[in-house]
């Protein structure tokens, strides 16, 4: 009888388990389309299209790298300049470019005549960290060889920001040449979500939920048991790794508190590796 109870109960964990398993698919497809949704009321664009006016205005070519589009932005001669910036777009690793990102992109090369290059790369809940990085690595090791290090920057928001770093680690670990510059705005830095000053903050954040980030980056994740990856959140990583880097980061985002942890944890490894440039933090 009891042997015969064990297998019940076993069966039961089974079914138990597959049922949670299907609740979390089906809660992280709806985070998808919740956040397309949010996308399309803020900026009237949910797609990676390239928008006519910075078509008119500048010189745009789409190039495939493994079978992913990667958009290429060049100003017109009078006030192009050998700059080249690597561009990752956030969108909590669910939502492509939206138009607020070619808005910005057009402010950047009016303002610095820079080449700007923007990878599409594979979305959660789909693809996961391990696509992405497949993607972003080679790339970044391909233009690396092609731009000279004067000349290269790195730049992210929010889930690219934190990409970017985290692709900054790698490149460091792998010894490979690092951007003169890298420029992150609001950076996604720990999709655990659980510094406890976010729950301070969010009050004032009126488009970031801390639950539902937290389920975006489990979906990016692949699994809980990679939130702590440092591809996946980039402040676990070898925060020695990181130079020449500067941060922007708004008090009123739920993600400004792990900014600032990041900032504090890069000055303590500082100690122990003297010979890395400074992290800046602007708030």
């Amino acid at each position: 009888m009891i042997k015969g109870g064990n297998k019940m109960k076993t069966k039961m964990n089974k079914k138990t388990k597959i049922f949670i398993l299907m609740i979390s698919i089906t809660l992280l497809l709806i985070l998808g389309v919740t956040i397309a949704i949010i996308l399309y009321f803020y900026t009237g664009n949910i797609s990676s299209k390239v928008p006519e006016e910075l078509l008119a205005n500048y010189n745009v070519k789409e190039e495939t790298f493994q079978n992913r589009s990667v958009f290429i932005l060049k100003p017109k001669q009078e006030i192009a300049n050998s700059k080249t910036i690597f561009y990752l777009h956030g969108g909590s690793y669910l939502a492509e470019l939206n138009e607020s990102h070619w808005k910005f992109f057009q402010n950047i090369i009016q303002d610095t005549g820079a080449t700007i290059i923007i990878p599409d790369y594979p979305l959660a809940p789909q693809y996961q960290y391990t696509d992405v990085f497949d993607m972003i690595f080679p790339l970044y090791q391909e233009i690396i060889q092609k731009v000279e290090k004067e000349n290269f920057i790195l730049m992210g928001d929010s889930a690219g920001g934190g990409m970017a770093l985290a692709l900054l680690e790698k490149a460091g670990e792998g010894s490979l040449e690092q951007p003169s510059q890298t420029i992150v705005i609001s950076p996604w830095l720990d999709v655990t979500m659980t510094n406890p000053e976010i729950e301070q903050v969010q009050p004032n954040d009126l488009m970031l939920n801390q639950d539902l980030l937290r389920l975006a980056g489990i979906a990016y994740a692949g699994s809980e048991e990679q939130v702590k990856n440092y591809l996946v959140s980039p402040i676990y990583g070898p925060l020695e790794e990181l130079e020449n880097l500067t941060i922007y980061t708004g008090t009123n985002d739920i993600l400004n508190p792990d900014v600032h942890r990041l900032v504090e944890m890069a000055q303590e490894k500082r100690s122990y590796y003297p010979n890395r440039r400074n992290t800046r933090c602007s708030t």
